[in-house]
């Protein structure tokens, strides 16, 4: 059982930031907007997360996970931000979503690489080499009060556990609130499905793609900041492709939350056992070379795209650029 839980523990410590990034990528396309730059948009968000950690544990003796809070709202306000970069020039300015996402992928490693070289030359006093940020805080929270003592489920989620867990499962939560309960919720639907209806109706397209996209990249920032924090003790300007597999889960999940919730689950769980294998007894006594293990999160996402994406069932504005005066 000691395995089990462990392996269930990294399974959701990997599930969270893909299902928060998910669920940021639903927020944009449900509006009608491509967002294929969740991964650019996790660099920088992480980036600057992971910065503000690094310089609230030299410069304050705040709380760990104080410090984690914090590193989390900076990774969603310039996720927020450097999204707000693909809707000006998608929505607004009317280019390729597609080129305009891919633009902010390839700029977010070179900008992120120079400005962790620059800022760690400047803090340490001498010329580092390199692009990473590191730092000593351990965020996880070895049992959570009260929900830590619930047989077996207490044991899975609230044991070696980190606060992204909760912050997921509220995300989570409201987003369906809002995609299913509201009206903000109904006319980012809308605008996905039939804009120039939507815009009959006196809704402004523009402003609310631009909101949802918004939306996504705070999403994506946050997603950015927890996978780095959770996994690592120093940033890298990689974030082991998470972004483009949290498009993989949006497809997996027929743009709708909950079933996004259990493909970040299915993909994490196949990561994890792609890393983790010589810990199970009955994988490690296999034989297989390791090389094949390290592809099952890649093979699995092939194959449950070519399985599912056939079934999946677009918004059908998706990627369509809007212009009011077309009809």
């Amino acid at each position: 059982m000691t395995v089990f839980y462990e392996i269930m523990q990294s399974t959701f410590i990997v599930a969270i930031p893909l299902l928060i990034v998910a669920l940021g990528g639903l927020f944009s396309e449900r509006s009608g907007v491509t967002n294929i730059a969740l991964e650019g948009i996790m660099l920088v968000g992480g980036f600057f997360g992971i910065w503000m950690v690094q310089t609230l544990e030299r410069n304050t003796d705040m709380n760990v996970q104080l410090i984690y809070i914090a590193a989390i709202l900076i990774g969603a306000i310039t996720g927020a931000i450097y999204s707000m970069l693909h809707a000006w020039a998608s929505i607004y300015m009317k280019s390729d979503q597609i080129i305009s996402a891919t633009a902010l992928n390839l700029f977010a490693v070179s900008f992120v690489v120079f400005v962790a070289r620059t800022t760690q030359r400047h803090i340490d006093g001498r010329p580092t080499g390199g692009s990473q940020i590191s730092y000593t805080s351990r965020f996880i929270i070895n049992k959570f009060p009260v929900l830590g003592d619930i047989p077996f489920i207490g044991d899975i989620f609230f044991t070696q556990m980190y606060t992204s867990l909760l912050i997921g499962i509220g995300i989570l939560i409201i987003t369906i609130i809002i995609m299913y309960k509201t009206r903000l919720g109904l006319r980012i639907r809308a605008c996905g499905e039939n804009p120039h209806a939507a815009d009959s109706l006196g809704i402004n397209i523009y402003r609310l793609r631009f909101l949802a996209v918004s939306i996504s990249g705070a999403l994506a920032g946050i997603g950015g900041v927890t996978f780095i924090a959770n996994t690592s003790t120093e940033y890298a300007p990689t974030v082991a492709g998470l972004g483009f597999l949290a498009i993989a889960v949006l497809i997996f999940g027929n743009w709708k939350p909950h079933f996004i919730a259990v493909g970040a689950i299915f993909f994490g769980l196949t990561r994890v056992l792609g890393q983790y294998y010589t810990n199970i007894p009955f994988l490690n006594n296999l034989g297989i070379p390791s090389a094949y293990y390290r592809m099952t999160p890649y093979v699995a996402t092939i194959l449950v795209l070519a399985i599912f994406s056939k079934s999946s069932r677009a918004p059908k504005a998706l990627g369509q650029i809007y212009d009011q005066g077309k009809r």
